[in-house]
């Protein structure tokens, strides 16, 4: 027999059901998405999900339409709240679509200062994840970390330090031994964290995602590189300056596509970005002669075009679709975002899933709801 449920995540748990059985899904206290809203229509057989629905749009702020009313100075606000835990890469992604339509070019010192801010923020996020999942001392690390944010942006949560052009002010050189020493303790905590993971029988075999079933859903990130999609923009189609790093851009691939290998490849992203992070402070210490930001003209028109960029955000790739008429604010801004894809991902390979292992195998597809919903 085939029963109804409705699985309720965040907010979604106060929507009334009077039709279907509800039940609550717990992400964790320190879930991204555990205070989000998303709801996940199953069917149930034999104590094992037979079919998932994802409802999505439980928290839909119509961020795509609201840049079409803002200058494209004001549309950086907007750029780094739908997804909390990619602010900065948000607002870089914004900003190189804005740049390149209009032909700015940062300085260097700009380049390289957003990419130590988007590497740093990819800990952070990792650190947090982690966390969820029970890694021990994965919490003290994201809030080393936010404190770092704050003392190198002024914003904990909301940073705003990327503008057209450049950078709202120079990270402070008092941020640039203590990321060090974060970079450090994150290269040794996450062997623990490995440990941690591998030690949780669940996770074993839990919500297979197959290789195929990734690419067609365009997963990215460690949700695509756990069941073996080698893709990295900053490798495969470089922004910023990565084309100047020589890393081991595989080596966070897994192949098993559980939910073991998708925390393992959200692991296995640390040395990459503590090793960029360390190349960026090197390349930052010459550049202190250097201006931060470009003089930007009174009135800020993009000409008439279609620009698209991408970025690789710490829950995947990001692409910004630009289209421009030569007024002061975006025709269309157009936001392809990981979480969607993996929430759509996530429909497919819950099947098979035991009910009682179903937040478990859920946390593991590294999703924020308003990234999904925008």
């Amino acid at each position: 027999m085939t029963d109804r449920v409705i699985a309720a995540i965040g907010m979604a748990r106060y929507l009334p059901s009077e039709s279907v059985e509800t039940l609550t899904l717990d992400l964790g206290d320190y879930h991204p998405s555990a205070h989000g809203g998303l709801q996940l229509e199953l069917s149930i057989e034999d104590g094992k999900v037979y079919d998932c629905t994802a409802r999505i749009g439980l928290m839909h702020r119509s961020t795509e339409k609201l840049f079409e009313a803002r200058d494209y100075r004001q549309i950086m606000m907007l750029a780094n709240r739908h997804d909390w835990l990619s602010a900065v890469s948000s607002e870089i992604g914004v900003a190189l679509a804005v740049e390149h339509a209009t032909g700015i070019t940062p300085p260097e010192r700009a380049t390289w200062s957003r990419m130590l801010l988007a590497e740093a923020g990819r800990i952070g996020a990792i650190a947090l994840f982690a966390a969820a999942g029970g890694a021990p001392d994965a919490l003290a690390l994201r809030e080393r970390w936010a404190s770092w944010q704050e003392v190198a942006t002024g914003g904990r949560v909301h940073p705003m330090i990327n503008r057209i052009g450049g950078l709202e002010h120079p990270i402070p050189h008092v941020a640039f031994q203590e990321i060090l020493t974060i970079c450090d303790a994150a290269d040794s905590e996450s062997g623990k964290w490995i440990q941690h993971f591998e030690s949780r029988t669940e996770l074993h075999g839990l919500a297979v995602l197959t290789t195929q079933d990734a690419r067609d859903f365009s997963c990215s990130g460690a949700v695509g590189q756990g069941s073996g999609v080698d893709w990295d923009i900053r490798r495969d189609d470089p922004y910023l300056n990565y084309e100047q790093i020589q890393e081991e851009w595989a080596k966070p691939v897994r192949a098993n596509g559980d939910a073991l290998a998708r925390h393992l490849s959200l692991l296995g992203q640390i040395p990459l970005s503590t090793n960029i992070i360390r190349r960026c402070v090197q390349e930052l210490a010459g550049l202190d002669a250097e201006s931060f930001s470009v003089v930007l003209p009174k009135t800020l028109r993009a000409p008439e075009g279609l620009v698209h960029v991408r970025t690789q955000n710490p829950l995947g790739i990001a692409g910004w679709l630009l289209v421009s008429d030569g007024a002061t604010m975006p025709v269309r801004l157009k936001a392809r975002t990981p979480s969607f894809a993996h929430l759509q991902a996530m429909q497919r390979a819950l099947v098979g899933t035991p009910i009682e292992l179903l937040s478990v195998a859920v946390g593991s597809f590294f999703f924020v709801t308003g990234d999904a919903d925008r």
